[in-house]
């Protein structure tokens, strides 16, 4: 029931909702302030560098409220109306009778000193936001996004690419706390969720949301299940994806078939080979790139389709690369600029991007006839092909100042462009009726993204151990989505970036490798320098430790499936925080660097360098190893992990004992 608790004489009022406080109000703190303003967007190396100007706002100090049916009104004289319902067991602020200028909203609501909060999407450096004050807004997630001297030259050389501790590819304006409390906003403009004062959460947007929806359920994990309820769950994936690894291979048909034939010799479960360049390879000073057009390439890929049919007699599927560019160069760039399908800029001409050193079109993903036209080339040239899947690059490069045929702004569009690349994915694949067949993954993402990707992947990281852009931050890129009611995520084995003297070692491949056998999808990528950098094959060594961990995921399979399905029906996360199942542990709530992979199984990776062992924090007892089945009790333990063995515990006397005892047997 909402209650308006009001105090007349101080024109104040506390807002409770189930016996709880939602929000204060007073002259000195509204709940609410009003008024716009224009803001400014600069970015370089897809950093982007926001700030409000001409900027006029109104606090919202007098109010008087009145109650309809199953509503509340609030009035707030010269402001606004705002809306509070309660509907589905959430609470749904709208506001209505606002300026017609008005363009900046901000909220205030209750919190308190000790609430924990998570969210705002996908983070890599900070998992706890109490404390913080975050942008929503989708960007390149930076190189190395510190304060060392590999942001430092990112920053001097590529404009600005270095990145910081909140830039992310996959921004959402929505939130959990410890409490129990969730809130998800219906809006795709630029905004600020500020967390930093201890009783007050202040969040800013730039348009008046469509709805603001809120939450307030027993636990944490309830919260996390119904916010995802609210922006949509993951379709599951493909049967095929959980008989082991996705490997990625490049190089032509003849190099990839080596690839593949090392792997097998080695005894790796190999469930596709994914092959980047099936569109053609480009050379840069960045690496070895792709075409960015997408058709096979006969002259590395002669007769592809005929290479996956044979490819798919043995078992194997084939994936390929998308992304919503198009190379200047090639056909489907002149086709696309010919029928009017590109992004343009203010002064009408086509906008030119440079991602790393050469120019691009964007597809203008808000017009409907583009939105089909690249529709029709996934469906003719890659599911026509043969393709089971591909990586869904990019999505979160729409310009300022961009020009849509729809004639929606870009500051709106912009972070609305990874939901429309996502939808064109999965509509390609629904209309050619192979749903449960194909699946492609994707990096970028903002509310509704998640309805329609498979999978999501962590990005572009660095080919190292750094907390700020390696290995540790796909631990919390994972958790933090699950936060957000997006569960089904994985990451390139071994990084991607390998820019000057950073490369990746042996070390950094098996230990990353270790990490992925415990998530829903195993897949590696041979990196932007794959010539330079350790790769699966690199060794005999690490070739035999990349088939141990390929086949334990392998032998997973059950298992996992059984943890995406309870994902899809009732919200709880795949890779989920200790503190989901052990709200009342307070040093559980604290760790952000192991994970409960479903309910049973407890990892630990290695996340540093030259360890061989780790601590690992026990929530209860009841816990027993993987490998060697000894029994571990409550509290801080130091475990040892050498190559192949890294700290994982699965729950005793669980419904999969028979299955975990089997893998043990196998692998102890």
């Amino acid at each position: 029931m909402i209650e308006l608790v009001e105090n007349l004489k101080g024109n104040s009022f506390e807002l409770r909702w189930n016996g709880r406080t939602i929000a204060n109000h007073s002259p000195r703190s509204p709940m609410i302030e009003i008024g716009s303003g224009t803001g400014s967007y600069k970015v370089g190396g897809g950093v982007y560098r926001i700030r409000d100007t001409r900027r006029t706002i109104q606090k919202a100090t007098r109010y008087s409220a009145d109650r309809i049916q199953d509503s509340v009104l609030i009035r707030f004289p010269g402001a606004a109306t705002m809306k509070i319902t309660e509907k589905s067991g959430r609470l749904i602020l709208s506001f209505h009778e606002y300026s017609n200028n008005a363009n900046r909203l901000i909220l205030r609501l209750a919190s308190n000193r000790t609430e924990r909060i998570y969210g705002c999407g996908e983070q890599y450096s900070v998992l706890n936001l109490k404390g913080r004050s975050i942008p929503i807004w989708i960007q390149e997630q930076g190189i190395g996004r510190g304060h060392d001297l590999l942001t430092f030259l990112a920053n001097v050389t590529a404009d600005g690419a270095g990145g910081s501790w909140h830039t992310t590819y996959y921004s959402q304006p929505s939130f959990v706390a410890s409490s129990g409390l969730w809130l998800h906003s219906e809006s795709t403009a630029y905004s600020i969720f500020d967390f930093t004062a201890a009783r007050t959460t202040r969040l800013e947007f730039w348009q008046i949301p469509n709805a603001i929806h809120i939450g307030a359920e027993e636990s944490l994990s309830d919260a996390v299940s119904a916010l995802g309820g609210c922006v949509g769950r993951q379709p599951p994936l493909p049967e095929w994806v959980h008989g082991g690894v996705v490997l990625g291979a490049q190089g032509g048909t003849e190099a990839v078939l080596k690839k593949l034939e090392d792997a097998n010799k080695a005894g790796v479960p190999v469930a596709a080979v994914w092959a980047q360049d099936w569109e053609g390879r480009r050379i840069t000073s960045f690496g070895k790139q792709l075409w960015w057009n997408w058709k096979a390439d006969d002259k590395l890929y002669p007769a592809l389709s005929e290479t996956i049919r044979k490819l798919r007699e043995s078992g194997v599927r084939f994936l390929g690369y998308i992304n919503p560019f198009l190379a200047t160069e090639r056909e489907l760039y002149r086709e696309a600029s010919e029928k009017g399908y590109l992004v343009r800029n203010e002064g009408g001409s086509e906008a030119m991007i440079t991602v790393t050193t050469f120019p691009a079109a964007l597809v203008d993903l808000a017009n409907p006839e583009a939105f089909e036209w690249i529709k029709s080339v996934i469906k003719e040239y890659m599911i026509g092909a043969g393709l089971s899947g591909w990586m869904a690059d990019f999505g979160e490069w729409l310009p300022p100042g961009a020009v849509s045929a729809s004639g929606k702004a870009s500051e709106l569009l912009h972070n609305e462009y990874p939901v429309l690349w996502a939808r064109a994915n999965a509509e390609a694949i629904r209309e050619a009726g192979l749903e449960n067949e194909i699946f492609f993954f994707c990096r970028s993402g903002y509310s509704g993204s998640a309805k329609s990707v498979p999978a999501f992947w962590a990005g572009d990281q660095m080919v190292d151990f750094s907390k700020t852009d390696g290995l540790p931050t796909v631990v919390t890129s994972a958790l933090s989505l699950g936060f957000s009611g997006v569960g089904i995520s994985h990451s390139d084995i071994g990084g991607y970036t390998s820019v000057g003297y950073i490369k990746r070692t042996k070390e950094v491949f098996m230990r990353w490798a270790e990490q992925a056998a415990f998530t829903p999808v195993m897949r590696t990528h041979e990196s932007n320098r794959p010539d330079t950098n350790w790769q699966f094959n690199s060794d005999g060594e690490t070739l035999a430790h990349f088939a141990r961990m390929a086949k334990i995921y392998a032998a997973l399979a059950p298992y996992r499936k059984a943890v995406l399905t309870e994902y899809i029906r009732e919200g709880k996360p795949p890779v989920r925080h200790l503190s989901l199942a052990y709200p009342e542990d307070q040093t559980a709530a604290s760790i952000d660097d192991q994970y409960l992979f479903g309910s049973c199984i407890l990892a630990a990776p290695v996340l540093k360098k030259g360890r061989k062992t780790r601590k690992v924090y026990i929530p209860e007892d009841g816990w027993i190893g993987l490998f060697d089945g000894k029994a571990r009790s409550k509290g801080w333990r130091t475990e040892p992990a050498p190559f192949g063995y890294p700290p994982v515990l699965v729950r005793k006397d669980s419904a999969w004992e028979t299955l975990f005892e089997t893998i043990r047997k196998e692998f102890e």
